[in-house]
């Protein structure tokens, strides 16, 4: 296996300091941090959630199966929240790099990956719990995009999608999705060369928009995920209107942590649907990987941190 190097200057950071970064977006280091977490959200503030184990880039198959085995016990979790109305309950993202010691991006052939996620996806229709396969790197999309098939022709309907708009291929890709798939659009965080993605964020999000009327006209439910508050007033003020769809067809999501609660509060008043994705780890060590590969992919993402942790204050 071929592992990537995170950056010198990332590895310099202290796990102390890369921490408190992590800590206001991580819900935690255990499962039963996270399922309280997100039972708070509902309960104080009717927030879905959709619950996230940060587990990439694994390097054994004891940590392959131990991922495996956490997704169950998180779709025996959320089955089993009681204060949580079915419609409500949290969501799982399924990152498929999570069940493989031989990634796509390294050139490996993702050995182990589809037949763990079977087993999930398996056990979350009979639970009764939404499950999304999350889209990583462009390594990942084909193999992605063929997994979704073959869930939805299996007729596990409780499957979504995830679509990144940077990605050039997006367009195409959304053409191919199975109809009425739930569809998660987001611009994406990992770094793509220009021969295959866009490099503005300005055209990535106008991308959002544009894809996001196109999945609605053709009846997809759109989980619009954005946290730039100009471009989810545009999309559910005109883009849904536009559309010819009310809040019963899509939601909007932002991560867990970032600072917009007016915001997220006029939504819920115009009973608009609101998701945040929470992360989680099952140990802060994992968790500050996660973050060192984030700012080793997205070095502004430092400088956003920065900024949120003092908005919060």
């Amino acid at each position: 296996m071929i592992c990537r190097q995170v950056n010198p200057l990332i590895r310099l950071i202290p796990p102390s300091l890369v921490r408190l970064f992590a800590r206001p977006y991580v819900a935690g280091d255990s499962l039963a941090s996270a399922v309280g977490t997100v039972a708070q959200l509902w309960r104080e503030r009717s927030l879905m959630a959709t619950l996230d184990l940060l587990a990439e880039d694994i390097h054994q198959e004891s940590q392959a199966q131990q991922n495996l085995a956490a997704y169950l016990a998180m779709v025996d979790a959320v089955a089993a929240m009681q204060e949580v109305p079915a419609a409500a309950r949290p969501t799982l993202s399924l990152k498929p790099s999570s069940y493989t010691t031989r990634p796509l991006q390294a050139g490996g052939d993702a050995a182990g990956s589809f037949a763990a996620m079977q087993q999930i996806v398996e056990y979350a229709a009979k639970q009764q719990v939404a499950v999304s396969i999350d889209m990583e790197g462009r390594h990942w999309t084909d193999f992605t995009l063929d997994a979704l098939k073959q869930f939805h022709a299996q007729g596990h309907r409780h499957v979504g999608a995830v679509l990144q708009t940077r990605l050039n291929r997006t367009s195409q890709d959304l053409d191919a999705l199975p109809k009425g798939m739930r569809c998660r659009l987001v611009i994406g965080i990992y770094k793509e060369p220009e021969s295959v993605a866009l490099l503005g964020k300005p055209q990535m999000k106008e991308r959002l928009l544009e894809y996001a009327e196109r999945l609605l006209r053709r009846g997809h439910y759109v989980e619009f995920a954005s946290h730039d508050e100009a471009y989810v007033r545009r999309f559910v003020e005109q883009v849904a209107p536009r559309a010819g769809v009310g809040p019963d067809q899509y939601e909007v999501q932002m991560l867990y942590g970032v600072p917009r609660d007016k915001l997220l509060g006029e939504l819920h008043k115009r009973g608009i649907r609101a998701r945040l994705y929470v992360p989680f780890a099952l140990s802060w060590g994992m968790a500050i990987q996660y973050l060192r590969r984030r700012l080793d992919e997205y070095p502004a993402m430092m400088l956003l941190v920065t900024k949120n942790l003092i908005l919060r204050r």
